[in-house]
């Protein structure tokens, strides 16, 4: 069984009297502990592909499993759940809440499953230990660098120990001293803990960490290539 199945998925989004075709027919398959990054020109269909991996939006047509399941079968909840438990989410912009200490801002996704409080300060450092930060658990975002506000990010993405990370951009912000860092957390996580990870990104240089590169153009797949 495959982990991650997309079957000839078509995007069309309606604006107004005019149909914009964002995927045009894309079948692909990741097996688990996978990292593949994903690159094409901005209005490619990567960040559509994306939010249909993370169950943020659906396909117009074609099917997408995660670990066996139609996800097109879903409800609200159910993808709410999903989301939750199986998908971890790292932005390009950190996305942090400014007035939360790092440890609260990591504990937000455990939140939804209604654990004790002891439980989610106890699974939040074991998350920002994984990144290095357990040191800064009470440091506001705008008292971290970047490099350590993505850290914190990465953590959260970690805390319910999903089985996928879905990171758009994650480097984006940073400098290439402190994208480097972050990318080599990436690896490690992935071949320790054998998280798959799927990464957006414009850079060659932050791609070749991954094991496989997937290139998008208006909407389809253009090239696929394992090292």
């Amino acid at each position: 069984m495959a982990f991650i199945k997309v079957e000839e998925v078509t995007k069309i989004y309606q604006l107004g009297n005019i149909k914009v075709p964002a995927l045009n027919n894309i079948s692909v398959i990741v097996e688990q502990g996978e990292f593949v990054a994903i690159m094409g020109p901005s209005g490619s269909g990567k960040s559509t592909f994306m939010n249909i991996l993370g169950c943020l939006d659906t396909p117009t047509t074609g099917r997408y499993f995660l670990e066996g399941e139609n996800i097109g079968e879903l409800n609200k909840n159910q993808l709410a759940e999903i989301r939750n438990k199986k998908i971890g989410f790292v932005f390009q912009g950190f996305n942090l809440l400014p007035r939360s200490s790092a440890r609260e801002n990591v504990e937000l996704p455990l939140l939804y499953n209604g654990l004790p409080a002891k439980e989610r300060k106890e699974r939040a450092m074991l998350a920002l230990k994984a990144v290095g930060l357990e040191d800064r658990w009470n440091y506001r975002p705008n008292q971290l660098s970047g490099g350590q506000q993505q850290r914190v990010a990465l953590a959260r993405a970690l805390v319910n120990y999903p089985s996928i990370i879905l990171a758009d951009e994650p480097t984006g912000n940073l400098d290439s001293k402190t994208s480097a860092e972050i990318m080599e957390l990436f690896l490690k996580l992935n071949q320790e803990s054998q998280i798959t990870i799927i990464l957006v990104t414009h850079e060659p240089d932050i791609a070749a960490y991954s094991q496989r590169t997937i290139k998008f153009l208006d909407g389809k797949i253009i090239s696929d290539l394992k090292r």
